[in-house]
């Protein structure tokens, strides 16, 4: 049975948008904000992910993102693992292409359809950015584990990963550790209440 991972890059005070400043939310790229050598050892980190992942779950502007950025005609170790990937797309609006290999857009009821997903793949199946996405996943219970890459500022304004929920939703930290030298990466499993 798979695993719904969710795997965000994330300020201290929870924002997910606009990262890297394309989005136009006027903060800049605070993902640009650490050094040279941390971001070589988080691209570390996302390519031991991606080794490990068996498919990766999109909400369409997430995937947009990616397809508009290149990934889907990089040729490097990373983008050539992402590019043999399963791609699931969730959109509720027409979504063009898709534009990158192994791409299916998922129609019909978003929780049916990623519960019924989480029966057919074996193993890890990792959600990006995808904030609307992943607010829906965890509301319904179906996220398996939260990996947060926690970036050391402040961004002040954005979409967050967690908005309201109906119920507490408790986590327990299964790991933690520092990439580079500022970012903090968290491991978080829900704690299932039966």
């Amino acid at each position: 049975m798979g695993k719904i991972i969710v795997s965000e890059n994330v300020s201290v005070d929870g924002v997910i948008e606009d990262a890297t400043g394309d989005e136009g939310l006027g903060r800049g790229s605070w993902f640009t904000c650490i050094t040279d050598r941390d971001r070589e050892e988080w691209a570390k980190v996302e390519i031991e992910e991606a080794m490990r992942t068996e498919a990766l779950l999109f909400g369409r502007l997430t995937y947009q993102w990616f397809v508009a950025r290149g990934w889907a005609t990089r040729t490097d170790a990373w983008a050539n693992r992402l590019r043999s990937l399963p791609k699931y797309v969730v959109s509720s609006s027409p979504l063009e292409g898709p534009d990158w290999d192994n791409s299916t857009v998922l129609k019909g009821d978003l929780v049916e359809q990623v519960a019924s997903l989480k029966h057919q793949v074996v193993g890890e199946i990792v959600v990006y950015g995808s904030g609307r996405l992943a607010r829906t996943l965890i509301e319904h219970d179906l996220v398996d584990e939260l990996r947060l890459m926690t970036y050391p500022l402040v961004v002040g304004a954005g979409d967050r990963l967690f908005g309201e929920t109906a119920l507490v939703k408790p986590l327990r930290l299964v790991d933690n550790r520092t990439i580079g030298a500022s970012i903090a990466l968290l491991t978080y499993q829900p704690v299932r209440v039966a």
